[in-house]
């Protein structure tokens, strides 16, 4: 009875309104004109770059091959870390200017099919930037230069370029520094204008040119113990005394005590033809300076000349003839550029402390040698 009333009771009640349902969500595609303006990401400045050990033993053979050896490095930019986990090498690019123009089309084409073949097999296909092998620290080229500006403006955190030195790769030290372009540059670069004045407006010397950032090198677990078990002794056999322990596989090496005089030829030869480049350069830049200076003198002459005349038309009452045609008569020539003297520059210091290192290592060997033979 009870349940029956409660029914009806409950019949008798007005229905509840049902709630409309949710419209279903509609995604917009973002524009490709507003990827950059919405990508958070491209807000988060690059802290430090990582490389992996493969990239590292790339770099290294490639180096090891080839003297002037460039590449592209693959990976991908996350919270401020520029992870690079592949490269592959580019190749080498003629120096004739005939052909020039043919080897950057075969270069690009090249470089075009190893991302498409990259990508087809799902491996990292991103370009955030290349590696560059130089000699003794001398890397300020405008090849360099001119590639960076290009990188640093179309990727998204401008890509870095990680420099190897071969020379203290034969010491046994794998020397690698990551660079980017500072914004001083970039501004004068985007200019076109490397005259004195503007070298003095944006502060730039050779040493305010790159930028360098904190590189770390990551290498897995499997790598890491095979490099530890280098430095460790073997066993002879399996069934002898633990006791009976070979030397360690890498064997002593007493290299690194020689007295050998490249250490200190080859910086000073490379160091005595950079200050004849830059003694050439400066030579070619004061006689452009001077002729300029005249032309400019030749148009103050035209020009001051125009005016006397106009004096005397304007003394007879006739119309003054126009400036403007005596400056068409003269042009002046623009300032030359000081960026190739600037980077002659980075190459005579890169000389001077390759100098400084190997003649500081001779001495203390040198010193360590009388004091042997003198015993």
């Amino acid at each position: 009875m009870a349940t029956s009333m409660a029914a009806a009771v409950a019949a008798s009640l007005p229905a509840a309104p049902q709630a409309p349902a949710p419209a279903a969500p509609v995604l917009e595609q973002i524009p490709a004109s507003m990827s950059k303006a919405v990508d958070p990401e491209a807000e988060i400045p690059i802290s430090y770059a990582q490389l992996d050990g493969l990239v590292v033993s790339k770099i290294i053979k490639h180096a090891s091959e080839a003297r002037s050896a460039t590449g592209l490095l693959l990976g991908l930019d996350l919270d401020g870390v520029l992870e690079v986990s592949n490269s592959f090498p580019l190749p080498t690019q003629h120096t004739s200017s005939e052909e020039d123009d043919k080897s950057s089309k075969a270069i690009a084409r090249y470089q075009g099919s190893m991302l498409r073949s990259l990508k087809e097999v799902q491996a990292d296909d991103s370009v955030v930037g290349f590696y560059q092998a130089t000699t003794m620290g001398a890397f300020y080229t405008q090849t360099l230069m001119e590639t960076q500006a290009i990188y640093q403006e179309k990727l998204r955190h401008g890509g870095v370029v990680i420099v190897h030195d071969i020379t203290q790769s034969t010491k046994g030290n794998a020397s690698f520094k990551a660079f980017k372009l500072s914004k001083a540059f970039i501004d004068a670069h985007k200019r076109k204008n490397f005259s004195s004045a503007s070298l003095a407006n944006h502060r730039l010397t050779f040493s305010s040119i790159l930028q360098e950032i904190p590189l770390k090198i990551r290498t897995n677990a499997l790598l890491s113990s095979f490099i530890s078990r280098l430095s460790q002794p073997t066993s002879t056999s399996s069934t002898g005394p633990v006791a009976n322990l070979e030397p360690a596989a890498v064997p002593s090496s007493y290299q690194v005590l020689s007295l050998d005089s490249t250490t200190i030829r080859q910086p000073l030869s490379r160091l005595i033809d950079a200050l004849d480049a830059y003694k050439t350069e400066e030579n070619n830049l004061a006689y452009l300076s001077r002729q300029i200076a005249r032309e400019k003198a030749k148009a103050e002459g035209l020009l001051q000349k125009r005016r006397d005349e106009n004096a005397v038309r304007q003394a007879q009452g006739l119309q003054p003839l126009p400036e403007a045609d005596v400056q068409r008569l003269v042009k002046v020539p623009p300032e030359p550029s000081r960026l190739e003297s600037m980077l002659l520059i980075g190459q005579v210091d890169a000389y001077a402390k390759t100098l400084e290192g190997g003649a500081s290592a001779g001495l203390v060997k040198m010193y360590g040698t009388k004091a042997d033979a003198a015993v």
